[in-house]
């Protein structure tokens, strides 16, 4: 049995008073968007496929970062059925359709699974995914007679009785696509908004079910900043919380920010006003914060960044960084390297046991192990036109304000001198020096005349 998902991403938003469609919008620094993805790649649907409208094209552009996903666009705001039109092709080509809303985040593969189970078993044409809230305000009703699904109930419309029901409708549902298919031309604009309905095919198509969902939070959405602040909450404390769970330790959760893509080790501590984002990775007994930026990084074990901005780097074991260290896309720390402070590394391969103590800058350089660099050392790699590489040997030691200017290579336990300017390969087991001669003018006449203004 083949299964299709739409996406219905089409909406502007504008109470939420923004250049960019509302499903781009992020919670916890991704697109809601991105979340509604991700359960639909959990669930492994055969198809998959998001409808646009609004400012279509960053949408898609989003979307195709993704991955290969079919998109359709719904250029006017006609409503959910209009929408559901647009992709009628992803009905022809499987027997079930998924249609998920693109601003509610929170839905989740188990549901997914568990609605889909219902919706065979029971035979039904439709399956309305449900949850029970707290306060179900603004929601539609799910009506059940002897238990049994029989409506969905808009709040205007609801009874004393039923405004009380806590069972409300996600906005999402399976449905056979031939039913669906059949149903879609028969949707029509008679209401007070003048747009096509796609719960009016619930009522077109009969023969629905309806499956709550153990995740009250997949009915929430956001239509304006302070609702978009609040999944946002929602959705950090979920992530923190889960990662409690998994043996991750916080001695307070001030400031701290985690992506739901994340993953981090037990026993690793996170310390306040730490940002992890992306797909970054985090092993066993780590320290990091407080006051760190990690984003789409690999982290080993043991690892301590303290005030440390690193972005695409892979960190391994035993490593200490910081404070105020910004490791830049492309950096490869190894095993055991120390890193002082004020020290940024770009797209550079620190061997193993190497120290970088502090003021310095490595740009484009691959480093061997146990190298020593002392205070104010830069590899200056860029001539205003091109990059170059600079390559350093095991155990050589770089002198305090050493500049090795690119391409240049220091062999294996060499030595540059304080100060020097390194423009010539330096052989192995050598000390190279590069200063001027000093010269020294006694009795200075400005050195008076700057006293005077004193």
């Amino acid at each position: 049995m083949t299964t299709g998902c739409i996406i219905l991403a089409g909406g502007a938003g504008t109470r939420m008073k923004s250049e960019k469609p509302k499903v781009l919008c992020e919670v916890l620094k991704k697109p809601m968007l991105g979340w509604v993805m991700n359960a639909a790649e959990d669930f492994g649907f055969d198809v998959t496929a998001v409808v646009t409208g609004y400012k279509s094209e960053l949408t898609e552009e989003y979307v195709k970062s993704r991955g290969d996903f079919p998109t359709y666009l719904q250029t006017e705001q006609n409503g959910t059925g209009d929408a559901v039109k647009r992709a009628a092709e992803v009905a022809e080509q499987t027997d079930l359709v998924c249609v998920l809303c693109g601003d509610a985040p929170f839905i989740d593969g188990d549901t997914l699974r568990g609605s889909f189970e219902l919706h065979k078993k029971s035979g039904a044409s439709v399956t309305v995914i449900t949850a029970e809230v707290k306060n179900p305000s603004g929601y539609g009703r799910i009506i059940r007679e002897n238990g049994i699904f029989s409506a969905i109930r808009e709040q205007k419309d609801c009874s004393p009785e039923e405004a009380e029901i806590c069972e409300v409708n996600s906005g999402a549902y399976w449905f056979d696509s031939k039913a669906l298919l059949t149903a879609l031309p028969k949707l029509s604009t008679q209401n007070a908004a003048g747009e096509y309905y796609l719960t009016d095919c619930i009522e077109l198509i009969g023969n629905a079910f309806a499956y709550k969902s153990e995740n009250p939070d997949i009915v929430l959405g956001a239509n304006t900043r302070r609702g978009l602040f609040e999944l946002n909450e929602t959705a950090r404390q979920k992530v923190l919380y889960g990662l409690m769970e998994q043996g991750v330790e916080f001695l307070t959760l001030d400031g701290v920010i985690i992506s739901p893509d994340a993953k981090i080790g037990c026993d690793t501590v996170i310390l306040p006003n730490t940002v992890i984002l992306g797909n970054t990775v985090i092993g066993t007994g780590c320290r990091i914060g407080a006051n760190s930026h990690i984003e789409d990084c690999t982290v080993g074990n043991n690892v301590k960044l303290n005030n440390v901005q690193a972005y695409s780097s892979v960190i391994e074991d035993n490593v200490s960084a910081g404070p105020f260290v910004q490791l830049r896309p492309g950096t490869v720390i190894r095993r055991g390297v120390k890193i002082g402070d004020f020290v940024e590394i770009k797209n550079s391969d620190i061997g193993e046991n190497t120290a970088v103590a502090h003021l310095t800058y490595l740009g484009d350089s691959d480093v061997g192990r146990g190298v020593n660099f002392g205070c104010g050392c830069v590899t200056a790699n860029y001539d205003g036109i091109n990059k170059f590489r600079t390559e350093i040997g095991d155990h050589a030691f770089i002198g305090c304000n050493t500049n090795l200017i690119a391409p240049v290579k220091v062999g294996e336990n060499a030595t540059t001198a304080a100060g020097s300017t390194i423009t010539k390969p330096v052989p192995p087991n050598s000390l190279a020096v590069e200063r001027g001669a000093v010269r020294i003018i006694e009795n200075w006449e400005k050195n008076f005349k700057r006293k005077r203004k004193i």
